[in-house]
């Protein structure tokens, strides 16, 4: 964003959405046991090599992980929720942060509502409001259906990106590759 800024000062700023998308979708509600997720999807003592390589780019940019932490791999769909409802507020890049930082870096229970209700008031949202809405269940027929809609369309994981509606970068890009993107869709628009 920074760069794109540097490049068309004369432009808006692009907006930034945060849309639905579960790893997996078929994890109980309750999540379950890290380590046991780890086996399943990588191998027994898999865990380490993966994280490593992980855990190496992170610190090259300044993002201490911490998988050691993370006791619980979480169904999302709660958090999800939660983005939803943050962006209705105008709170949902703050609201990203802390999962983020919540759930890498200190190990947070993000199917735990009580811990998403912290989270959220770290981000500067009303932790009675949020905890509410949490134990409410609204909103979640329309995350499911905006999941869905993501498979449906081709998205297969995270980080996925789609500027202006137009072109698509799917994984961890570099910057310029990004940006690039972001400015092939521009091209895109004003033709």
């Amino acid at each position: 964003m920074r760069e794109y800024r540097e490049r068309h000062p004369d432009r808006a700023e692009p907006a930034v959405r945060w849309l639905p998308f579960q790893l997996n979708p078929d994890m109980p509600p309750e999540g379950m046991p890290r380590q046991d997720y780890i086996a399943r999807k990588w191998g027994p003592g898999r865990g380490n090599e993966i994280y490593s390589r992980v855990a190496g780019v992170g610190n090259s940019v300044g993002i201490p992980f911490a998988f050691e932490k993370i006791r619980v791999q979480p169904n999302t769909l709660d958090a999800h929720r939660l983005m939803y409802y943050a962006e209705r507020a105008g709170d949902q890049d703050a609201l990203a942060e802390e999962l983020f930082r919540g759930y890498f870096l200190e190990g947070a229970n993000l199917t735990d509502k009580a811990a998403l209700a912290d989270l959220a008031a770290r981000a500067g949202m009303d932790r009675a409001e949020v905890a509410a809405y949490l134990e409410s269940g609204e909103d979640r027929d329309v995350i499911l259906k905006a999941d869905l809609e993501a498979r449906e369309s081709g998205i297969h994981g995270v980080p996925f990106f789609i500027f202006n509606r137009k072109v698509a970068v799917s994984g961890a890009q570099e910057a310029e590759a990004l940006l690039g993107a972001m400015e092939q869709a521009l091209e895109s628009r004003d033709s």
